[in-house]
């Protein structure tokens, strides 16, 4: 088996248990799935009236659309170098793939019918940009950074925003763009660091990439946490609606 091209050796893949399982950690990107999950979460916080319920669904969403769907969709729709191929077949790729996406959506569905139908905006561009980025629709006009940080980093911001209020604030906006830029560097230095590792180059520039990622993402999640419990106690409590549905 040919493992030249594999990331089975990446900082955030685990290095115990069986190949599989550490695979499949892998192959969910983690750190960087936690990123985009942690925007949701950060634009929900901009909400005056938080509904716990809602911020862990648009949670599970993005981890299911993302970690499962988007990944596979890279898998199975790349013209480059297919990280997990030799470990992950086809047909467990579309099986991810359509898993994560009927999951995603069934449950997104439910928020657009019953409380949130702005949402459903979010649900149709992120969609678009899961297959157009994936796999290189329109000459791969959108398979770059640029859009990668627009899916990935503002649109999840502005989703947790609408997640709560049904609609969009300025300071949805401004901070949509700060997670944007989070993404593009994030992306930008993921890209350099991936080349030098498919030339075991193991120089001092490929370890300062990985600390610069590894401080991105586990400081992104740091942020959102920070944020979570000082939005709680902040608030005094009075904010947060522990199951929305009752309101």
């Amino acid at each position: 088996m040919n493992r030249d091209n594999s990331r089975i050796d990446e900082w955030f893949v685990p290095k115990f248990g069986p190949i599989k399982f550490r695979v499949l950690v892998g192959f969910l990107f983690l750190p960087y799935t936690a990123m985009c999950v942690c925007f949701t979460v950060l634009g929900g916080l901009l909400s005056p009236v938080i509904h716990i319920d809602r911020l862990f669904a648009l949670a599970v969403i993005y981890f299911l659309a993302l970690g499962l769907a988007a990944h596979a969709a890279d898998g199975l729709g790349s013209k480059q170098i297919r990280p997990w191929a030799n470990y992950i077949s086809k047909r467990e790729l579309k099986l991810l793939l359509i898993s994560g996406l009927v999951l995603a959506y069934s449950i997104g569905l439910f928020y657009i019918i019953n409380y949130v139908p702005f949402l459903a905006l979010i649900a149709i561009s992120e969609g678009f940009f899961l297959f157009a980025y994936n796999f290189e629709l329109f000459g791969g006009f959108f398979h770059d950074n640029f859009w990668f940080s627009i899916s990935w980093g503002v649109i999840p911001l502005l989703a947790g925003f609408v997640m709560q209020t049904n609609s969009i604030a300025i300071s949805s906006i401004l901070l949509s763009f700060l997670t944007g830029c989070v993404s593009y560097v994030e992306i930008r230095l993921s890209r350099e660091y991936k080349t030098l590792k498919r030339t075991n180059t193991h120089d001092v520039k490929q370890n300062k990439l990985e600390i610069c990622l590894k401080a991105i993402s586990l400081g992104t999640i740091a942020v959102t946490i920070t944020s979570v419990i000082v939005s709680y106690f902040y608030s005094g409590h009075a904010s947060f609606s522990i199951w929305g549905f009752l309101d």
